[in-house]
């Protein structure tokens, strides 16, 4: 691969959300662009009206800022209002536009023309009724389906007349029936086709919108791509655009063909029933950009040594084509959720403690805005959960017995234990309040000294005065250190705690 400037475009459809194989396309694509010091561009590919999603668009530009990829042309570019959508001024979004291919059709039209007068293409009249029964007789016949060139010999003056007449028409590719066609891929090397088994397919369709196959070889040459990536899925048609490339007598750009995702088992290509495939659930669930980008990164890319965890600067540097895998990788949530728990085990309390806000305000836990006071209180308690954290989503469920003023009174059957009584239960927990009320100081190294003392004295174990202790402060028989929670939840709700959990052994 050249080591010039790489001009790159990811080319999203916007007819759902943000699809988890198309952002690692993108975190590639800015990787190349911001490695050799060129351009990424988001180039939204919207022909398919039909499958048109109007709030999709907005989820594609969120999703890629909140995997920390910015783009330098399209919509939403770097310097231009991010809110920027259809029928806006194209020279906003740099110097290539429009960037919507909707905004684009009359260049379709026009290479669409030149291609027909040089011979390369021609109108086709036929319904879909015809199509239907000309496939229908090539699977009883068990032959290949495809389009049978019914109007590729048609004369200009039978064309004309018929659309003088009101038909509509759309616009076929003339693909060479004889012969070989070759196609370069950075990744796989030369690959050839047999031009026969290649249909005529269509350019143009009869509502006047392109298929994907023009406006793609049109807007990389015009938007002056030099490598274009792409899925796997895509090399079947790789030939189709090599031809048109060489058709309009245009220098291709270099293809880098990506491996697809298989389903966490290896066996088929991943799938919604093999869990979540758009990158909101991922977001919405509680995983860190960070880790799901270090995840997309080697999911299908190879680093030369065994070095795991990147951050985005630390992939800059080491970046390169020639280590993308060729074979299908495997999607392992397992892997992603170890990379999740990494991230948030290395992160600052306070940065931490950002990024589950919106999550513990969402539950109601804490308000919107966030009183600075109840903020510096959720940094204090962060690091009691973060090693135990594995999704942000988690978040609620661990801290909810420090943030929430009062807790359910835990019922007895939890708050005895195996090989105790209520009686014997109902005596330590009154002797602990005790312990504890006295204390000046309701420090950590204070209180253990207190409960271990109180342990000894009772001639107990010191685990059969902190287990009851714990469900009756927090409701819960998994918490954070005893202690730290105490210090946490401060004297006097851990006296009131302790006193609705000895009023219900009473």
């Amino acid at each position: 691969m050249s080591d010039l400037p790489f001009r790159v475009r990811f080319a999203p459809s916007p007819t759902g959300f943000l699809h988890i194989g198309g952002a690692r396309t993108a975190i590639y694509d800015w990787l190349l662009a911001r490695s050799t010091g060129g351009q990424f561009i988001l180039r939204i590919e919207d022909t398919d009206r039909t499958r048109f999603v109007a709030e999709s668009l907005q989820d594609i530009m969120d999703s890629l800022k909140w995997l920390g990829l910015d783009w330098d042309e399209g919509p939403g570019a770097r310097g231009t209002d991010e809110k920027a959508g259809y029928g806006s001024d194209p020279t906003a979004h740099g110097p290539y536009g429009p960037y919507f291919q909707s905004e684009r059709l009359d260049l379709y039209h026009k290479y669409a023309r030149q291609l027909i007068a040089d011979g390369h293409a021609y109108y086709c009249f036929c319904s879909s009724e015809r199509l239907n029964a000309v496939r229908t007789a090539q699977e009883a016949a068990k032959q290949p389906p495809g389009y049978d060139r019914h109007c590729r010999t048609l004369s200009p003056e039978e064309v004309q007349s018929r659309f003088d007449a009101g038909e509509k028409a759309v616009v076929r590719f003339k693909m060479p029936l004889k012969g070989t066609t070759e196609v370069y891929d950075e990744l796989r090397g030369k690959l050839s086709f047999e031009n026969r088994t290649l249909d005529d397919h269509i350019l143009l369709k009869s509502d006047g919108f392109p298929t994907y196959h023009l406006a793609v070889v049109v807007d990389d040459h015009l938007m002056k791509i030099t490598h274009a990536v792409r899925g796997e899925e895509w090399i079947a048609s790789f030939p189709r655009h090599v031809l048109l490339y060489q058709a309009l007598g245009w220098e291709l750009p270099k293809f880098v063909h990506l491996p697809i995702f298989l389903a966490p088992s290896g066996g088929g290509k991943l799938s919604k029933r093999h869990g979540a495939t758009g990158l909101k659930e991922y977001r919405d669930k509680g995983y860190l950009p960070e880790a799901l980008f270090n995840f997309l990164l080697l999911l299908g890319w190879h680093p030369s040594d065994e070095q795991e965890l990147f951050t985005a600067e630390e992939a800059l540097k080491v970046f390169t084509v020639d280590r993308i895998n060729k074979s299908p990788v495997a999607f392992s949530t397992d892997k992603l959720d170890w990379f999740n728990g990494v991230y948030i085990r290395k992160m600052d309390p306070r940065e931490l403690s950002k990024r589950c806000l919106p999550f513990l305000q969402e539950s109601g836990l804490l308000p919107d805005p966030c009183p600075p006071e109840r903020f510096e209180y959720l940094v204090k308690i962060i690091p009691l959960v973060q090693e135990r954290l594995k999704w942000l989503t988690e978040i609620s469920e661990l801290v909810d017995f420090f943030l929430n003023e009062d807790i359910a009174v835990p019922k007895k059957e939890l708050l005895v234990q195996k090989k105790s009584t209520p009686e014997e239960t109902h005596v330590i927990l009154q002797r602990s309040r005790a312990a504890l009320a006295e204390l000046s100081e309701f420090s950590h190294d204070a209180m253990e000294q207190a409960l271990r003392s109180l342990a000894e004295t009772m001639g107990i174990k010191a685990g059969q005065v902190f287990m009851p202790l714990r469900v009756a402060i927090t409701g819960r028989t998994a918490t954070p250190g005893i202690f730290e929670t105490m210090d946490a939840l401060g004297k006097e709700r851990v006296l009131k705690r302790l006193d609705q959990a000895i009023t219900v052994l009473n």
